[in-house]
């Protein structure tokens, strides 16, 4: 098996609307020198793409509802921020000290509608995701192709907490140019039984591994590339919510 590289970009500005991504990951990449192969991975945080696509809430704009103030008293939290977060969100999922779980318009189940006040300038603007992942994560492969000529994969990814599991970790929640889950079910294991169940969360594993070399706070690295790894699928328009499980299959709901 080839070696797998985790390669942080570094020297990438904070992103601001407007600015074209795919353009500034090509020329980072050069810059440090390691342009882009064909079948790289590239797996860009959240905040980086919805910024550049002036998703950015300024709290003080935001006049709360009713519903709002009620869940900010259960939940510590402020009205306008709680708001935003109500804005996003198709349903609530689960309320409790400090949480509010809900599956976002786009699909994902997050904690506040993933919602983000971290790399954000300004202390009262937050970053909701992108309004659409899927197709953000498009755009940027995309745009690569037309300046480099290569294919290469696009994963767009956020910070997730797990049930009955403490810490977090980055998941996908937008993806472009390779299939998220990697179904397994009919190969053999070792010893010759057949696979009934093995669906692997590939989109989720890379969102996760590129996490190691990008951080999750000051270290200012928004953009990895993962080389090396061969074994995923190309895929067109997939889509993220493939991830989740319908209701009548979730424990938890």
């Amino acid at each position: 098996m080839n070696p797998i590289q985790v390669i942080a970009i570094e020297g990438l500005p904070l992103s601001k609307k407007d600015d074209n991504i795919g353009q500034l990951i090509v020329h980072a990449t050069k810059k440090q020198e390691v342009p882009l192969q064909e079948r790289d991975i590239i797996v860009v945080t959240h905040v980086f793409v919805s910024k550049a696509e002036g998703n950015v809430v300024n709290l003080d704009t935001i006049v709360p509802s009713e519903r709002a103030f009620e869940i900010a008293k259960q939940t510590n939290k402020e009205p306008a921020l709680v708001e935003v977060i109500l804005q996003e969100a198709k349903e609530i999922v689960r309320i409790g000290p400090n949480s509010i779980i809900t599956e976002t318009k786009s699909g994902t189940i997050s904690a506040n509608s993933g919602v983000d006040r971290s790399n954000v300038l300004g202390e009262r603007n937050v970053v909701p995701l992108p309004k659409n992942p899927n197709r953000s994560a498009q755009d940027i492969r995309t745009e690569i192709k037309r300046l480099t000529g290569v294919n290469v994969a696009v994963i767009i990814s956020d910070t997730h907490g797990r049930p009955f599991r403490m810490g977090e970790i980055n998941v996908a929640i937008g993806v472009a140019g390779i299939k998220p889950i990697r179904d397994r079910r009919g190969e053999k294991d070792l010893f010759g039984y057949t696979l009934r169940v093995k669906q692997t969360a590939i989109a989720d594993e890379l969102a996760s591994t590129a996490e190691l070399v990008m951080g999750q706070a000051s270290e200012g690295i928004p953009v990895a590339v993962i080389r090396g790894y061969t074994a995923y699928q190309n895929a067109e328009n997939v889509v993220t919510t493939e991830f989740i499980r319908s209701k009548e299959k979730d424990l938890f709901r």
